[in-house]
């Protein structure tokens, strides 16, 4: 399990290191960190819990006409497939998904005022869980993370086309558009029109037809996903801070507004998660940039240095421990365990 260890490790020092690495001068370690994180992520071989339920997409989409692809639900993913069937196979697609994810992961990151607390943070769960088991929403993550990235300035209309590339990955994505007009600062009531007339299309295009099944699936059966819960309450405590904190977290706004938002949703998925627990799992998926948006503004809390290293090195190892313990104790860990790249295998 070292290669995840060094996943960690590398954002951590970089966090403890702040004189040699600055996020504004020093463009190169995130090149770095994009490339390696993408590859590890992208060209991993049979890992992830996940890893066998995405082959019959790559099978089935091997069989498909170009015309038949695209019409596919979720047809991002499946024409994605389509290419892959014809050439890279299952590791070209994962390629492709870790690129995105990546892609908004540092995007995100180094909109915050401690960018590289922001990514240590984002290992444990998000890049090595999500990001090598839940590939279809890793991508659709990938895509929310740049769109709050762009919501967060104000641009509405960016963060709902994102949102959308997102769905055509995983359609519960959509499930973020009205988080857009929740957000507004100016011209409220057009927005919220414009959302939910939006939200209502993407409903119609993306969701309808699966409805019913989802339905079933998610509601009626109950299923239960293991560990919902305690990824839920992963979200609850940086959205307490935020709520609690929420002018020192983020001064700005328009900023503020976006992210008590943020925090309420994630506050109702406690209540929710025992009743529904994988259909609020997956919706908890969308609410992890929560975490690094919040961790990595905590040292704005303190009033002392001497507060403030305590508070970063109290976040490096809450995270090291959420890490320690889902690798050694997960339920599903297993199918992470040991890594394999797939040049080597």
């Amino acid at each position: 399990m070292w290669p995840y260890w060094l996943m960690f490790l590398f954002p951590a020092w970089a966090v403890l290191m702040p004189g040699r690495l600055k996020s504004g001068q020093a463009w190169v370690p995130w090149v770095f960190v994009f490339v390696v994180f993408t590859l590890m992520m992208g060209l991993r071989h049979e890992v992830g819990g996940d890893w066998g339920n995405y082959l019959p997409y790559l099978e089935r989409a091997g069989r498909l006409d170009f015309d038949e692809a695209i019409r596919q639900p979720e047809a991002g993913y499946f024409l994605l497939n389509w290419v892959g069937a014809k050439w890279g196979g299952i590791h070209f697609v994962n390629l492709v998904c870790a690129v995105v994810l990546m892609w908004g992961t540092v995007r995100f990151c180094r909109q915050q005022p401690w960018p590289w607390l922001a990514l240590a943070v984002a290992v444990p769960y998000m890049l090595i869980v999500v990001g090598m088991g839940y590939t279809r929403q890793a991508v659709a993550l990938g895509f929310a993370l740049l769109g709050l990235v762009q919501l967060g300035r104000g641009k509405t209309y960016q963060f709902v086309l994102l949102i959308a590339l997102g769905a055509m990955f995983h359609k519960s994505a959509v499930l973020l558009v009205p988080i857009a007009a929740l957000a507004s600062s100016r011209h409220r009531l057009l927005t919220i029109l414009m959302v939910g007339a939006l939200t209502a299309l993407l409903y119609y295009l993306l969701l309808a037809d699966n409805s019913e099944v989802m339905w079933e699936n998610y509601i009626v059966s109950r299923y239960q996903s293991q560990g919902g819960l305690i990824r839920v309450l992963m979200n609850i405590v940086p959205a307490v801070l935020m709520l609690v904190f929420a002018k020192r977290i983020a001064p700005d706004g328009r900023e503020r507004r976006l992210w008590i938002w943020m925090s309420i949703l994630a506050i109702i998925c406690f209540p929710l998660v025992l009743i529904v627990s994988t259909a609020v799992d997956r919706v908890a998926l969308y609410l992890i940039p929560l975490q690094l948006f919040v961790f990595s503004r905590l040292p704005r809390l303190a009033r002392t240095s001497k507060t403030r290293t305590f508070l970063v090195a109290g976040t490096l190892f809450y995270y090291a421990s959420v890490q320690f313990v889902w690798l050694n104790f997960g339920v599903h860990s297993q199918g992470w365990l040991p890594y394999q790249f797939m040049p080597l295998w």
